[in-house]
């Protein structure tokens, strides 16, 4: 039985419960596959600022460090919306901290939720995409001025920035349908010119056997609800990227089924949810585990490098839904909770794993 070790940081709002319910299932799979799983639970962002006055501590740092992988829940809330430290500030240290360039957002449209989609089933039915959004560079990370007229957040990116964002993109195309959509803004951004000349040589000179598309993101925004099933992996920056997986996520009927996963060249990757921490609804079992319960196979995936395990989740996921079972965002009446053990019994249960595209990474 190999042990693994698991930094758990639940943070504000549904970040608890949907932890919780991550956790639950990590049991299951522990209990199927006779693995030993180690949870050790730290502070970070509002719920850390209350504690200790910073969103991310050295002792959180130290422990994601000696972790395999970190989970976590969700940070923010507008209770700390005037404090001198807000709570991102501890996510965005955490991912510079490890050097975690590269953040996946998949989305997968289940023919069983296509009703729960804001469009027409012809236009969602069959979309199956990834977004790999560059997660340290930006406006995200530049320089902040803030005068008393005026306000500037600076957007750099380097030539090395770009070319390995570029590389895990076309890497993740060539295991799918090998196809990648570079999104950028090259029409009036000086920093996405350099983008466009980058990933441009890195395509022609390293994968010439992928497919390359540029393309703006205005115009992107607008065809991913026009024909999302057009696109299969999407690269773009930090902001853009940001703002485009948020989009997608609902294509599926609600963002609390998307999940996600930021990596790093080396050390423990970070995988969470890309809800936020929705604190009308903290407390209550009304949240949707989902795309923490996905984010915690992503860590089972590229974290952990269990393969099986991973794709047992991911199948269960698939069969609940099938059943029938919906939480209150996609209509239904089941509770965080009780999703969450209606998924960790199919684990258990289930023997058919799904036969989801793998991802490769590195």
């Amino acid at each position: 039985m190999k042990t693994y070790k698991i930094a758990l940081l639940p943070g504000d709002g549904v970040g608890p419960e949907v932890t919780r319910a991550a956790v639950e299932v990590l049991h299951a799979v522990a209990d199927r596959f006779q693995h030993r799983f180690v949870f050790d639970e730290h502070l970070i962002g509002g719920a850390s600022i209350d504690a200790t006055g910073e969103p991310l501590t050295q002792e959180t740092l130290v422990a994601c460090r000696e972790a395999q992988a970190i989970f976590l829940g969700a940070v923010g809330g507008p209770r700390w919306d005037k404090s001198p430290r807000r709570p991102e500030q501890g996510l965005l240290e955490l991912r510079k901290a490890f050097g975690l360039f590269a953040n996946i957002r998949p989305v997968r449209i289940y023919d069983a939720l296509i009703p729960a989609s804001p469009l027409h089933a012809d236009i969602v039915a069959g979309v199956d995409l990834v977004v790999f959004r560059e997660l340290t560079g930006g406006a995200y990370f530049g320089e902040k001025r803030r005068g008393e007229d005026f306000a500037s957040d600076q957007c750099i990116y380097t030539v090395i920035e770009i070319e390995r964002i570029a590389r895990a993109a076309f890497q993740a195309a060539r295991a799918r349908e090998g196809k990648v959509t570079s999104v950028d803004k090259a029409n009036v951004l000086e920093t996405s010119r350099l983008w466009r000349e980058v990933v441009t040589r890195v395509h022609a000179e390293e994968y010439p056997d992928v497919r390359l598309e540029h393309a703006l993101i205005d115009s992107t925004a607008m065809q991913l609800i026009r024909k999302p099933r057009h696109y299969d992996v999407i690269l773009t920056e930090n902001m853009f990227g940001d703002i485009l997986s948020d989009e997608a996520s609902v294509l599926g009927g609600s963002i609390g089924l998307a999940p996600s996963a930021s990596l790093g060249a080396e050390g423990p990757g970070l995988f969470e949810p890309v809800h936020g921490s929705a604190p009308d609804i903290a407390g209550r079992d009304l949240c949707n585990p989902i795309g923490a319960i996905l984010s915690a196979a992503l860590l089972l995936r590229y974290g952990l490098k269990l393969l099986d395990e991973a794709s047992a989740v991911e199948a269960a996921v698939e069969h609940v839904l099938d059943r029938g079972a919906r939480t209150a965002d996609l209509g239904g009446d089941i509770g965080c909770q009780a999703m969450a053990e209606l998924i960790a019994d199919d684990v258990l249960r289930s023997v058919s794993f799904s036969h989801h595209v793998q991802m490769h990474w590195g």
